[in-house]
């Protein structure tokens, strides 16, 4: 079956049990479906395993018995489980679900940032492609990104890249002075804190939940910073009944999943009344490609052997230290 369109474009009979369908495959190929946080309800619902970058690459790197990934989220992170797999076949529903922060930042242009500053240790976000990962000495995720940045001398010459949003997040909560790549995620560039002020007048007890990829003056509201991960433990754990949630909306049905007496307001983009900011890219994966994923085991993530084994050495290195 030819993926000329990014996914396998077969039709599904509306009246399959997609659910029975997709776990009647998992199955019978061997196959394990890992799913980010930001994907939608349903393939968080029916996914084996489900987390952030970190949590995912950790998961991968441990997979003893499947024979086939599913990995529903976006192409690195699919690139991120062929490394750490590469005995295993990697799918991914849409090759065409990208990540408009690993974009803002060219392998080819990255490599003279880093060529030009011979001195710097480089560290880099997970968010990244393959090409970038191979530059790159240590990688991180929002969830480690101060832990591991901490484990490197003071006085170190640090390249963090590419988020700037979060490159800055840790330079202020460190008191270093990393030289950053001007990089950023659209989910989270588009959070504007004047929004997030208003939802505070009419919820003013909520707690406002904020992912570091956010730019300075939101961070600057939040009651919490921290990943996916952090913000929906907090959530758990937390006495607090209601919460503002600024970052991607998809985290919100784990949220409520796990407290359901609890109100979760997701804050919206600055350009728009809605109550959601929606990854695109996170949001082109859907059951119905899913299904024909698996069914047709297209499409497939491949990597440059040569790329690979150079990334696997940041990736590991991120995974020591984490």
């Amino acid at each position: 079956m030819a993926v000329e369109k990014g996914y396998v474009d077969a039709a599904v009979d509306p009246a399959l049990d997609l659910k029975a369908e997709i776990n009647r495959l998992k199955k019978e190929k061997g196959a394990v479906v890992m799913a980010h946080y930001y994907q939608p309800a349903e393939i968080q619902d029916i996914a084996d395993y489900i987390g952030d970058s970190l949590a995912l690459a950790r998961i991968a790197a441990g997979l003893k018995d499947a024979k086939i990934i599913v990995l529903c989220g976006v192409h690195f992170m699919g690139e991120t489980a062929k490394v750490l797999c590469p005995d295993k076949k990697v799918l991914i529903p849409d090759l065409n679900a990208g990540c408009s922060l690993a974009d803002s930042c060219p392998a080819d242009r990255f490599a003279e940032f880093v060529a030009a500053h011979p001195d710097h240790t480089v560290i880099s976000y997970v968010n990244t492609s393959i090409g970038v990962k191979a530059l790159t000495d240590v990688l991180v995720t929002s969830g480690n990104a101060r832990k591991i940045v901490d484990t490197f001398p003071k006085d170190a010459k640090l390249i963090f890249g590419p988020d700037r949003n979060l490159g800055n997040y840790i330079n202020s909560v460190t008191g270093r002075q990393m030289l950053l790549w001007d990089g950023a995620c659209h989910v989270h560039e588009e959070f504007s804190g004047e929004k997030i002020a208003q939802l505070k007048e009419q919820y003013p007890q909520a707690k406002v939940l904020v992912h570091p990829e956010c730019k300075r003056p939101v961070q600057l509201m939040a009651d919490v910073i921290g990943s996916t991960a952090v913000l929906l433990r907090y959530a758990v754990e937390s006495e607090e009944k209601e919460f503002i949630v600024a970052t991607e909306s998809g985290i919100i049905h784990q949220m409520q999943k796990s407290c359901p007496d609890k109100k979760f307001i997701p804050a919206p983009p600055n350009d728009s009344t809605c109550g959601c900011n929606d990854c695109r890219y996170m949001k082109l994966n859907t059951m119905e490609k899913l299904y024909n994923c698996l069914r047709f085991e297209e499409p497939e993530i491949l990597v440059d052997a040569e790329l690979a084994e150079k990334a696997r050495r940041p990736i590991e290195r991120m995974l020591e230290l984490s």
